[in-house]
């Protein structure tokens, strides 16, 4: 294993990835579910800080934030343009719609075509921004046709109001379905080195050149704990098993694109240094096999 770093902007390292082949971003990311209260829900516990966060993963070469209109609800997205509006041209922010919110840790899918446009609308405001980059399907809901939820979207990319489409934990058919319907650049699928459900998920959206933002990057906190399984292997190797978990999949594949969520400036920093690490094919199977 060896590290590469650049001082100025060390998420660069990861290298970049082009949405749709026209909106490039840099492959580790920043997932903003964390800028909220326990369970998701209400505002952050320290408010300066969840600012300080999200313009210092841009400080660090960041350029692609993930966030949702149901974290909080609305908080996370209300954070990120507080801390980044006006965005600079390189930025791209991702949200998603499609999940009710009625409390703590209880998330409802709802993809109705007239409440897919409403929360678009309102991230629109919330942005602050005219188009968002990135908007998607946070999940499919069993009792709309997809064909109507995926529709809306793609009326809602028509009219302007959105630049790129996604959809958020999908298996290949739902995903090929949803291709007839509208353009796909993103699936979001619960996917790090302790859980490889969407192996045959992931392996067709390389094929595609469709891009994979695994959630969860870190287990919750699993493969990065100091009892992980990693930490042996990152204690020989200098590194923390959160920054091996990263790097094990920024090489997993060109299209995935890791966004590891915090609410501290430190854990961030320790989190962007992952874009730093080089595994051999050797060390990939070892990390693998660890997990």
């Amino acid at each position: 294993m060896s590290t590469t770093t650049s001082s100025s902007s060390p998420a660069t390292a990861s290298g970049t990835f082009a949405l749709g082949g026209d909106l490039p971003v840099v492959r580790l990311g920043y997932g903003a579910m964390q800028l909220t209260g326990p369970g998701v829900w209400g505002p952050p516990r320290d408010h300066d800080e969840a600012v300080r966060v999200v313009r210092r993963a841009v400080e660090l070469g960041v350029t692609f934030i993930d966030t949702a209109d149901s974290y909080g609800p609305f908080y996370s997205e209300e954070i990120i343009r507080e801390a980044l509006a006006p965005y600079r041209d390189d930025v791209v922010v991702a949200t998603k719609a499609g999940l009710l919110r009625t409390g703590p840790d209880v998330w409802v899918p709802c993809g109705r075509p007239e409440y897919l446009r409403q929360q678009c609308e309102t991230s629109l405001r919330r942005l602050g921004t005219d188009r968002i980059d990135l908007f998607q399907l946070h999940r499919i809901d069993p009792s709309v046709p997809l064909e109507d939820q995926v529709g809306e979207l793609r009326a809602l990319q028509e009219e302007g109001k959105v630049r790129h489409l996604g959809l958020s934990e999908v298996g290949v058919e739902e995903l090929e379905a949803a291709r007839r319907v509208a353009p796909i650049v993103s699936v979001q699928n619960l996917y790090n080195l302790a859980h490889r459900d969407a192996e045959a998920l992931l392996d067709h959206c390389t094929e595609q050149g469709i891009a994979f933002i695994p959630w969860f990057p870190l287990a919750t906190g699993r493969l990065s704990a100091e009892d992980s399984p990693l930490a042996a292997a990152a204690r020989e190797r200098g590194a923390t098993p959160a920054q091996l978990a990263l790097a094990w999949l920024l090489h997993r594949s060109p299209v995935m694109l890791p966004i590891p969520g915090t609410s501290r400036v430190a854990h961030l920093e320790s989190n962007v240094a992952a874009a730093g690490i080089e595994l051999t094919p050797e060390e990939q199977q070892q990390l693998a096999a660890l997990a």
